[in-house]
C-alpha cells in the first residue's frame, strides 16, 4: 500500500505514515504512502495531458465508467465499510451507509453525464441563433477531509469526472485505507491515464501546489475555515489566470425545540444529530436551543436517552458511538468541555474520557452535554467537532430564530415543532443553507445541493445537478447561418 496512483501507475513514496485504528490502538492497518513534491508536480502534469483527451470523451463512455465504479462500490459496501469503520471510527452502520451512499453518487452522475444541457436562444437580431453550452472546467484538486472518507471524496470525484474533468485528488492523511482502495477501485475503471491521480500527503507539503499551480483550474476543498481562507487567498493571489475554488468549512448548527414539539421527535433528533457519527459532522447539532416550556423535559429525556447509549468499538454491533478519530481530537474535544465548565456551563452528562474500553486503548469519550449555557459562551461559538452538545433555554420562537442565527456558520439548522406556521417562518427566517423540519440537521440526500452560508460554506453547492455550476464553465456562442 505504500503507492500513489500518478500517471496510471502505482508509484512508491519517499515515506509513508501508519494508519491506526482509533477503537485500538494496537491495530495497525496498515502503512501509506506520502508523495513527494515531485510526485505531486508529475500528477499535475498527467492530468492536465489527459485533460483533453478525457473532455473529449462521448457521454456514453463516461457514463459507463462511472457506473461501473458505483457498482463495485456497492458491491464490496461490507467490505469498505469494516474498513471506514476501522481506520475513522463511525459505527459499522453508520460506515456501510456512507460506502453505499459513495456508490449511488457515482451513479448518480453516470445518468448526469449523459445529460449534459444546454440551450438554444433567439438572438435580438436577426438571423442569429444562441447557443448556451457547459464544457469541463480543467484539471480539478480534491481535497477532502477525515470525517466522510468515502462520501466526500465521491461527491468530489464524481462530478468532476463526469462533466469532462481531470482530477488530481489529495485525502486526509488519517484516512489513506478509504482514499486508497477508493483509488484503486477508479484506477480499473477505464480511465484514460492520467485522469484521475491519488496523492496521499499531509496537506502542508503538497496542498501549495494543489491549489497555486497554474495547471490546476478549479480547487474543491471541505475542511477547517482557517484552511479554506488560506485556499481562496492563494486561488485569488496567483499570478495571471485565478483558480475557480469551492469551500465547504463547517458548522455551528442550531437545533430549535419549540413548545409545542413531540418530544420524542425532538430527542430523537437532537441524539442523532448531536452524537452519532461522535458529532464528528459539520452538520451535527450543537447547539440544542429550547423554548422554556418545555425545556427542563427535554434536558431530562434527553439525559435517560444518553445514558442508553453504548461507547465502544466502531465495529461492534453494540455499540452506539465510536471513538473520536486520533489523540489530537481527543486533546481538542476535551479541552473544549474543560472550557465550559470554566464558563459556567453545568456539565449536565459524561464529559470523560474513557482511556480503555473492554479492554481495548482507544480514543473514547463520553457523550457530552452541557446545561445552563448562553450562545456567548466559546462552546457555543466554536465548532468543536466531538460528540459534545449545549442546551440554551430560550423563551420563544422569536428568540430562538435570533439566538439560531447569532453565528458566524450557516450550514445547517433545525425546528422541531408540529405548527406548520412556526415550521414555515423559521425555514424562511433561519440563515443557514438548509433548513431541516422535524428531522435531524444532519443527513442530507445525494441528488440535491449541499452547502451553507456566512462562513460554512463559499462558491457553487455541491452534489445533484447543481454540482455543474462549479464542475463546468458556460460557454455562449452566436451562430448566423
Amino acid at each position: 500500500m505504500n503507492r500513489n496512483y500518478i500517471a496510471g501507475e502505482w508509484m512508491v513514496g519517499d515515506t509513508a505514515a501508519k494508519n491506526v485504528n482509533p477503537s485500538d490502538t494496537s491495530d495497525v492497518i496498515g502503512a501509506y504512502a506520502r508523495a513527494s513534491s515531485t510526485q505531486v508536480d508529475i500528477a499535475i502534469a498527467a492530468a492536465a495531458a489527459a485533460q483533453p483527451v478525457w473532455a473529449a470523451t462521448n457521454p456514453q463512455r463516461r457514463f459507463e465508467i462511472l457506473d461501473a465504479i458505483g457498482g463495485e462500490i456497492l458491491a464490496r459496501q461490507a467490505e469498505l465499510g469494516d474498513l471506514l469503520a476501522r481506520e475513522e471510527g463511525k459505527t459499522l452502520s453508520e460506515a456501510i451507509g456512507e460506502v453505499v451512499r459513495a456508490g449511488q453518487i457515482f451513479k448518480f452522475f453516470g445518468g448526469e453525464a449523459l445529460r449534459p444541457g444546454g440551450e438554444l436562444l433567439a438572438s435580438t437580431r436577426p438571423g442569429i441563433d444562441v447557443e448556451i453550452t457547459r464544457e469541463p472546467v480543467g484539471v480539478v484538486s480534491v481535497i477532502t477531509p477525515w470525517n466522510f472518507p468515502i462520501a466526500i471524496p465521491a461527491w468530489k470525484i464524481a462530478p468532476a469526472l463526469a462533466y469532462g474533468n481531470a482530477v488530481v485528488f489529495k485525502p486526509a492523511d488519517l484516512v489513506s485505507g478509504s482514499a486508497w482502495a477508493l483509488a484503486e477501485i477508479i484506477s480499473r475503471a477505464g480511465l484514460p491515464l492520467g485522469t484521475f491521480n491519488l496523492v496521499m500527503a499531509r496537506g502542508r507539503e503538497v496542498g501549495d501546489a494543489l491549489v497555486s499551480d497554474p495547471r490546476i483550474a478549479a480547487v474543491t476543498f471541505t475542511g477547517s475555515e482557517m484552511t479554506g481562507r488560506a485556499v481562496a487567498q492563494a486561488c485569488v493571489a496567483r499570478p495571471g489566470v485565478m483558480a475557480k475554488f469551492q469551500l465547504e468549512m463547517g458548522g455551528k448548527n442550531p437545533l430549535v425545540v419549540l413548545d409545542d414539539a413531540d418530544l420524542e421527535v425532538a430527542v430523537d433528533c437532537a441524539i442523532n444529530g448531536a452524537f452519532f457519527s461522535t458529532g464528528q459532522r459539520c452538520t451535527a447539532s450543537s447547539r440544542l436551543i429550547v423554548t422554556h416550556g418545555l425545556h427542563d423535559s427535554f434536558v431530562a429525556r434527553l439525559i435517560e436517552r444518553l445514558e442508553t447509549l453504548t461507547v465502544g468499538d466502531a465495529r461492534k454491533p453494540s455499540t452506539h458511538i465510536g471513538p473520536v478519530v486520533d489523540a489530537a481530537q481527543l486533546w481538542q474535544d476535551l479541552d473544549y468541555i474543560n472550557l465550559g465548565r470554566e464558563d459556567g456551563a453545568a456539565l449536565a452528562f459524561g464529559g470523560e474520557a474513557l482511556s480503555v474500553v473492554e479492554g481495548q486503548k482507544g480514543y473514547y469519550l463520553q457523550p457530552t452535554l452541557f446545561t445552563e449555557t448562553h450562545n456567548a459562551m466559546r462552546i457555543n461559538r466554536e465548532e468543536i467537532f466531538g460528540p459534545v452538545a449545549s442546551v440554551i433555554r430560550v423563551q420563544d420562537l422569536d428568540e430562538a430564530i435570533a439566538v439560531a442565527n447569532d453565528t458566524a456558520f450557516g450550514l445547517s439548522s433545525g425546528v422541531v415543532t408540529t405548527s406548520l406556521k412556526h415550521a414555515r417562518h423559521f425555514r424562511g427566517s433561519s440563515q443557514a443553507g438548509m433548513v431541516m423540519v422535524n428531522a435531524p440537521t444532519a443527513g442530507v440526500d445525494l441528488h440535491v445541493p449541499f452547502g451553507g452560508r456566512k462562513g460554512s460554506s463559499y462558491g457553487a453547492r455541491e452534489q445533484g445537478r447543481y454540482a455543474a455550476e462549479f464542475y463546468t464553465t458556460v460557454k455562449t456562442a452566436y451562430i448566423r447561418p
